[in-house]
């Protein structure tokens, strides 16, 4: 138990003989109960597991038969059994022993606190905290802030790629977990949902750490697959938050600023080609397609201005989850 809250951690692995039990061994001894998944691991993952049970009570081997090709299907069935015990707070930590076990306090505090419903790492703030990401990992982290960001509605957030989280069980008073998206996307369908139904989130600076695992994701499928998640997503969320459960202004200016820019754009195409192919005139098509243009995108910001001031974010320090416990973390050179 932590400050009074009991703590259950969720760990998916798959194929992980090599480093599942260093991450198990290594979980705080506050922490209440731990879910390890076996999401049809082949190598004897599920063997090993049920080796440190004997050892260890808290751990709660769970098995799927087969592999449900994602991260985010192990994720779901931990958090079903945690709810069912009554956890209060769950964290994930993956089976890699890529999370740091002396960092959970720091994801749990501001829960326990009430300043956030649902906390993740952030290994992008500080490059200090980038050592041993890869420059195409760092791209691909970079691109899909900036496309969660506007999927999700919360405008400050970084990294949500990160897969070091904690969550209160409050959360699923509102929508069930078997409602997660179960591919690697898990983590961009879950901000939406959270920013949908008004909970707060919060990003911790944490270091990356990075060893003997190996990550599976092919980013060449992974962007192109969480960016079409998060465009569908997108409008499910001006359709749900801003139509359903409450009305808003700022989706008349999405769905008027959407189609003007699109059209804008056409329009410069063909007046650029009326002109350098069909040798025509340019100015008063060109202007017209600027000026259509001009509106689309002026149209499509005021939708952005007025979705960031209804996020349910908190003040900027904490955003950034620049708390105490946080800076503490930091070296004197990244302070």
């Amino acid at each position: 138990m932590y400050q009074g809250h009991l703590i259950g951690v969720v760990v998916p692995a798959f194929n992980e003989r090599e480093l599942i039990h260093e991450t198990l061994v290594a979980i705080p001894s506050y922490v209440d109960q731990i879910y390890a998944v076996d999401d049809g691991s082949i190598d004897g993952t599920c063997a090993v597991i049920e080796k440190l049970q004997e050892m260890d009570r808290r751990i709660v081997c769970l098995r799927h038969e087969k592999n449900r090709g994602g991260v985010g299907a192990a994720i779901i069935t931990g958090y079903r059994e945690a709810i069912a015990y009554g956890i209060d707070i769950i964290a994930v930590m993956a089976g890699d022993n890529q999370m740091d076990p002396d960092k959970l306090h720091q994801l749990l505090d501001p829960i326990v606190q009430g300043r956030a419903d649902y906390t993740k790492g952030n290994r992008l703030l500080y490059q200090g905290h980038r050592t041993g990401m890869s420059k195409w990992r760092y791209f691909g982290n970079t691109l899909l802030t900036f496309l969660t960001r506007i999927g999700s509605g919360y405008w400050h957030l970084i990294d949500p790629q990160n897969g070091y989280t904690a969550i209160s069980t409050v959360v699923f008073e509102r929508f069930s977990p078997d409602t997660i998206y179960p591919w690697y996307g898990y983590c961009n369908d879950l901000l939406v949902k959270l920013n949908v139904y008004g909970f707060k989130m919060m990003d911790i600076p944490m270091p990356a750490r990075y060893g003997r695992e190996k990550s599976a994701i092919r980013y060449s499928t992974y962007i192109p697959r969480v960016s079409w998640l998060l465009l569908r997503k997108f409008f499910w969320r001006l359709q749900t938050k801003y139509l359903f459960l409450q009305f808003h202004p700022l989706v008349l200016f999405y769905l008027i600023g959407m189609p003007l820019t699109f059209l804008g754009l056409l329009s410069c195409v063909h007046s650029l080609y009326y002109y350098f192919v069909l040798e025509g005139p340019l100015f008063t098509r060109g202007v017209l397609s600027l000026l259509l243009l001009a509106a689309g995108t002026q149209f499509m910001l005021f939708g952005m201005v007025f979705d960031l001031m209804a996020s349910p974010e908190r003040e900027n320090a904490e955003r950034l989850g620049l708390n105490k416990s946080s800076k503490e973390s930091l070296t004197p050179g990244e302070r």
